[in-house]
């Protein structure tokens, strides 16, 4: 079985905010000592940061629940709860998260170091000290701490390579890499001896260097989940640029030229951008019989395809078994580098906006509904999370949270949905009856 993962399904949940207490200062000599109930803390993020040591999603495949410490509570002689350290999650290099029920890419983390914060921790719980007033001195009320985010997400990850081997199987791709690097790929003669990318690093003659992936074969419907090509597809978006392995011997009987035609078409069908890629054209094989014919032969309908005053595609002869050729084909790699920029992955349009924790006036504050039992049921992201942060412990808190209510319009809305006197109204699984 592989060790290698490349996407995991998982979820996060920040900590909770401390509630907030309610305490009145009780020293011997102080009459009427008035408030001395604390905030409290707030809870932990959970924040993403990029490891470079790691290289595959393999640490989410067990675990697949990360829940951040929520805020102690508020104390008494107005001291505010500790608020709770972040959960950090380690990633490797080139993971894309993406938030699992919209689709929205989140971020996109490149850099060694590199932090997100996933998931944002509640705030703590006011404490009765913060609700005194002069016609209110001594209140009974204090808020439960607000709740950390909660979500799902989709982990990709696109490994990070300049450069990246493409073609049909048993072109040559996971010998060729053996020889230009130290990497120790899977070699056999039969097709997908490569499951999973592997990686090296290639340093020239000239004393340049760079990091090469040799990716699964693609085949014919490999962009519509035929073979391994859906798979591994998405590695090749980091990559600047693409050596296209052709097996100019056409040992498996395949014309080369329709060979280079099809991987082309399943790089465009996958991501029309992948064709911005620079490519250089690795005729491997050399070294057997035939190859050299069958290369011209190749370069006339390459030639044919393409105008006159169109540039056409460098070929580089080789044999990856005999290392005929290896250092032009390297060279002229990495001065294409040296010329390509980093292409990006995202647009701004694809990335979700920073996440914005006030109230938007143009939505609504709650919504109506009504269930099955006739018991209005009343919801909405602003309603709930005064309702989660409301001590019903407390008469003064509920009745807080009643004003609250009538002042959001709840009142005269149920009123004007038809509720009655005596009618049930829920909120989550609280219930009380609405008096009109």
């Amino acid at each position: 079985m592989s060790m290698f993962l490349d996407t995991a399904k998982i979820k996060v949940k920040a900590g909770n905010g401390g509630d907030g207490m309610v305490a009145f200062r009780r020293e011997k000599y102080v009459p009427n000592g008035g408030p001395w109930g604390g905030d409290g803390g707030r809870g932990g993020n959970v924040v993403f940061v990029v490891d470079e040591g790691l290289r595959t999603l393999m640490d989410f495949r067990y675990n697949r629940h990360f829940k951040a410490q929520s805020g102690e509570k508020g104390m008494t002689k107005g001291m505010h709860g500790r608020g709770a350290e972040d959960l950090v999650v380690h990633v490797p290099q080139g993971t894309t998260v993406r938030d699992a029920e919209t689709g929205k890419i989140l971020t996109d983390l490149v850099h060694h170091g590199q932090e997100f914060i996933v998931a944002h921790g509640g705030r703590g719980g006011r404490g009765n000290i913060r609700f005194a007033t002069p016609k209110n001195p001594a209140p009974e009320i204090s808020e439960n701490g607000e709740p950390g985010q909660e979500r799902e997400l989709q982990l990709e990850l696109k490994i990070l390579a300049d450069v990246g081997l493409v073609g049909f199987p048993s072109v040559g791709k996971s010998t060729l890499l053996s020889v230009i690097t130290s990497a120790k790929p899977k070699i056999g003669a039969y097709h997908f001896t490569t499951i999973v990318p592997n990686l090296g690093v290639v340093r020239t003659q000239s004393g340049d260097s760079f990091a090469v992936a040799d990716l699964p074969g693609l085949i014919e419907g490999a962009s519509q989940g035929v073979g391994l090509g859906t798979q591994f597809l998405r590695h090749i978006e980091r990559t600047r640029v693409i050596l296209h392995v052709i097996d100019m011997s056409a040992s498996e009987g395949r014309d080369p030229y329709e060979d280079y035609l099809a991987i082309n078409k399943e790089l465009e069908s996958y991501n029309l951008r992948l064709m911005e890629r620079p490519q250089i054209i690795v005729a491997n094989k050399m070294d057997i019989p035939d190859s050299q014919e069958n290369l011209e032969d190749f370069k006339k309908k390459l030639a044919a395809n393409y105008d006159e005053f169109e540039e056409l595609p460098t070929i580089f002869p080789i044999s990856g078994l005999t290392k005929q050729g290896l250092a032009p084909l390297l060279d002229a790699t990495a001065e294409l580098l040296d010329k390509t920029p980093e292409f990006l992955l995202y647009d701004e349009s694809e990335m979700e906006e920073e996440a914005y924790y006030g109230f938007d006036e143009e939505e609504k504050p709650f919504e109506i509904s009504r269930d099955d039992d006739a018991t209005w049921v009343l919801s909405g992201e602003k309603l709930m999370k005064l309702f989660n942060m409301t001590n019903f412990d407390r008469d003064e808190s509920v009745m807080k949270f009643a004003r609250q209510l009538r002042g959001m319009g709840v009142d005269e809305a149920l009123r004007a949905r038809g509720a009655k006197d005596g009618d049930l109204v829920r909120i989550g699984k609280f219930e009380f009856e609405f008096v009109d």
